[in-house]
């Protein structure tokens, strides 16, 4: 029981970063696309994954990792009021330190820190490509209690990062039960799915979730001539079909096709006030990837 309770934990520090991550992930490389269709913008997201997990004693863990992401901003040729080749490319790094440990009764607490850079980088890092993130959550684990009639998984908490395209703390609430042996759901922010097992090895999920990033433009970009923009913001709302397969009890490969149902794409100055914003009618949001998970 404990073991299983460990897992959850590293399944919920480890992937809070930008709200698209799996988060029992020990490693894990991924490609998103989200196609310009008829927006002014649109982009292309490699990722890759890695926490490891140090025992500190029988109900404690120390957990270190780090998460990368190169991203490719596709923006139409149409735009004309600021230089686009300035925003094309952009690197997010984050350094994750975590600890959890068993509280009396069922609860367990669990608390993460991270800091890194999120940045264009057409130059050297600076303190303002720094940034920062947190989490505090608190578990309660009855998915595997034969005295509990409906068994469950409620998770509570709060959620920050600078590089989130969601530029201010979020609730993370999860609320897991399995209501018949093919079928499950997971109720909460920022995802929610309906699962289906189809068989041991592969499960279709119905999903709805946040995504984005937040990243510093180095030295600023001139926007309408007299304005300057600091930070390039985009953030997404999808829901869609999730497809996973596991090749072995641990690797897992994964498919998302999902339906853009709101998406904003900005640039901001300093004080985040909108200096410009693009016309945004993305329909589609792909993901693929593997992964290896406790």
């Amino acid at each position: 029981m404990r073991h299983i309770t460990f897992k959850l934990l590293v399944v919920l520090l480890m992937g809070l970063g930008n709200c698209s991550a799996q988060l029992s992930d020990l490693a894990k490389i991924d490609y998103t696309r989200l196609p310009k269709g008829g927006s002014e913008v649109g982009y292309d997201r490699l990722r890759g994954v890695f926490n490891y997990p140090i025992k500190i004693n029988e109900d404690s863990y120390l957990l270190v990792g780090m998460d990368y992401s190169k991203i490719d901003l596709s923006v139409d040729s149409s735009v004309t009021n600021f230089d686009i080749a300035a925003i094309e490319d952009f690197q997010l790094l984050d350094f994750n330190l975590g600890y959890t440990f068993k509280m009396k009764g069922d609860w367990r607490f669990g608390a993460r820190f991270s800091t890194g850079y999120s940045s264009n980088l057409v130059r050297k890092l600076s303190v303002e490509d720094a940034v920062f993130a947190g989490d505090v959550v608190f578990i309660n684990d009855k998915r595997k209690d034969s005295t509990v009639s409906k068994p469950y998984r409620l998770i509570l908490g709060v959620s920050y990062a600078e590089n989130r395209g969601i530029p201010f703390p979020i609730p993370f609430i999860s609320y897991y039960r399995k209501f018949h042996p093919n079928w499950s759901y997971k109720l909460g922010v920022p995802k929610a799915n309906l699962q289906y097992h189809v068989s041991e090895k592969s499960r279709l999920k119905l999903i709805a979730e946040l995504d984005g990033f937040t990243a510093n433009i180095q030295g600023g970009l001139l926007v309408n001539e007299n304005e300057i923009a600091d930070k390039a913001n985009m953030s997404i709302t999808i829901a869609g079909l999730r497809y996973e397969y596991k090749f072995t009890k641990h690797l897992e490969l994964y498919f998302n096709v999902s339906r853009i149902l709101s998406s904003n794409a900005k640039l901001k100055d300093k004080d985040n006030n909108t200096v410009n914003s693009v016309k945004k009618n993305n329909i589609y949001y792909l993901k693929t990837g593997m992964r290896f998970k406790i």
